[in-house]
């Protein structure tokens, strides 16, 4: 799905107002971690489009989470409290591309400090292809149940980066 403008007011309503994590999902953070997380939040609130098939009406507060080896996805409005949806994925397509991505990173991040630009580049290039290759897979992963825009599938595929980052 291409990225929704938001001039629309009814799509406005598809969108997601509030996240956390599951609580069960969360120990605590190093402080580099806790910063990736506060960003990835505040960038998918900024922008999102967010549409459940099952036609609770919106805006959205999320829970994610991780329950015996599986993405975790708890959704009600704005307006209830109560878990209105309840959407469970496997982790184990996502869980070596997690992987994948974790370990580009670290080479990216030592890479910093010693390498000439153009290893810097080639390993953020792979970066960011692993990045959008795990948010592809999450919002196939989403599509008979949750309709989103790539954008809101790079960032849910963030928070669930940082969530394994922990697990």
């Amino acid at each position: 799905m291409k990225n929704i403008k938001f001039d629309d007011l009814s799509i406005k309503s598809y969108r997601i107002v509030e996240v956390s994590l599951d609580e069960r999902s969360v120990v605590r953070w190093n402080p580099e971690v806790d910063r990736e997380r506060k960003v990835a939040i505040y960038d998918l609130l900024e922008e999102n489009y967010f549409q459940p098939v099952a036609k609770i009406p919106g805006p959205y507060k999320l829970i994610l989470g991780i329950e015996e080896n599986r993405l975790l996805f708890l959704i009600n409005n704005n307006a209830d409290t109560t878990v209105q949806e309840r959407i469970v994925l496997p982790m184990s397509g996502l869980r070596r591309l997690v992987k994948d991505y974790f370990t580009v990173c670290e080479s990216y991040h030592n890479a910093i400090k010693y390498a000439r630009p153009s290893q810097i580049e080639a390993l953020d290039v792979g970066r960011k292809g692993l990045h959008d290759e795990g948010s592809q897979m999450l919002l196939d992963a989403l599509s008979s149940k949750v309709r989103i825009d790539f954008t809101t599938a790079r960032r849910l595929f963030t928070l669930i980066c940082v969530m394994q980052l922990r697990n």
